[in-house]
């Protein structure tokens, strides 16, 4: 039969089915996928076809499988497998019987990716900053993305994590958390705690949102859908309210009751490193009189206390964990947001 150029027609003089992938067959050298061609393994196969072209295809006698290239790299015939990367793997473990590597962003960097494919990924935005006095919310979580089997290119990939979002000065707003990126995977900063006197009385919006202040009742802002849940709600009053806590990565901030501050809300947990550990709480939130919000579950730091002199402390550094709200304290500044996180797995 006729040859289909560019096509993967069956050849009737080999009795192969075979491809060409330049304009005909006098242009292009034939990949025979059964019989004539196959390599002994991937190393003959580099030898032999050095300089390949996207939509070549062969099989290697080692693993029996057939591969495709698809413009960056070999990769199986019936699909991508699992990626490689060639930085120094930050460690290795072993589950379910399928050995894994891991590599730690703690701050922004290149992924080498060798072979494309799959793998699993952890993205933390920063955590925002808590308001600053007076009677500030709690800062927000930043968003978390966890997804399984993420499709990564070869090639080298740029990592960029988010930074904590400042804690707010003395009647300031607390900062956003920065953005922290893999490829067209992100996860959004924090939403900030607000003080006192910001209008409108919400909390800002984030990966989690940010807690509302008490000079009035207000409400927590909101957080990303799949990334993150939103702020708690204040009490009015100022010295005889109480603030919202910030939104953590699997649950609402509380909302204040009285003079009683809402805690940050719960972070995350994830083994992707062969533990299981909680990331992404939110901010506690402040009070005057009563009783402050603590940190959410995951590094979200604690609210101030007015009249007890108690400052408002930071979320944790590479958990994506919000700062306490500020109060009516000798230090007025609001906690800092803890800076975010990438994590890559791939089995090997």
């Amino acid at each position: 039969m006729a040859v289909t150029p560019a096509g993967n027609p069956y050849v009737e003089s080999s009795d192969l089915v075979a491809n060409y992938p330049g304009a005909s067959e006098a242009l292009a050298e034939r990949i025979d996928i059964v019989g004539v061609n196959p390599f002994a393994n991937a190393a003959a196969r580099d030898a032999a076809i050095p300089s390949p072209v996207q939509g070549q295809m062969c099989s290697l006698n080692d693993d029996n499988k057939g591969y495709r290239y698809d413009g960056s790299a070999w990769v199986l015939f019936s699909g991508a497998g699992d990626a490689n990367f060639t930085n120094a793997a930050t460690g290795t473990y072993t589950t379910g019987g399928i050995q894994y590597k891991f590599l730690t962003f703690t701050g922004s960097g290149d992924l080498i990716v060798d072979q494309a494919g799959f793998a699993d990924i952890l993205l933390i935005g920063g955590g925002a900053g808590g308001g600053g006095r007076y009677y500030a919310g709690g800062g927000g979580a930043g968003g978390y993305l966890a997804i399984t089997n993420a499709y990564l290119p070869a090639g080298t990939l740029t990592v960029t994590v988010g930074a904590g979002g400042a804690g707010g000065a003395a009647s300031n707003n607390g900062s956003a958390g920065g953005l922290t990126q893999l490829e067209s995977f992100y996860a959004v900063g924090g939403g900030a705690g607000i003080y006192s006197e910001a209008v409108p009385n919400v909390g800002l919006r984030g990966g989690s949102g940010g807690g509302a202040a008490s000079n009035t009742a207000g409400t927590g802002g909101a957080g990303l859908s799949g990334q993150g849940f939103a702020g708690g709600n204040s009490t009015a009053g100022g010295s005889t309210g109480a603030t919202g806590g910030g939104g953590g990565a699997s649950a609402v901030g509380g909302n204040a009751s009285g003079t009683t501050a809402g805690a940050g809300g719960a972070g995350l947990s994830s083994s992707i490193t062969g533990s299981a550990v909680t990331r992404a709480g939110g901010g506690g939130g402040s009070t005057y009189t009563g009783t402050l919000g603590s940190g959410g579950a995951g590094g979200g730091g604690n609210g101030a206390h007015g009249t007890n002199n108690t400052q408002a402390t930071a979320g944790a550094a590479n958990t994506g964990s919000g700062g306490g709200g500020a109060s009516h304290t000798t230090t007025p500044t609001g906690g800092a947001g803890g800076s975010g996180l990438v994590i890559v797995r791939v089995a090997i």
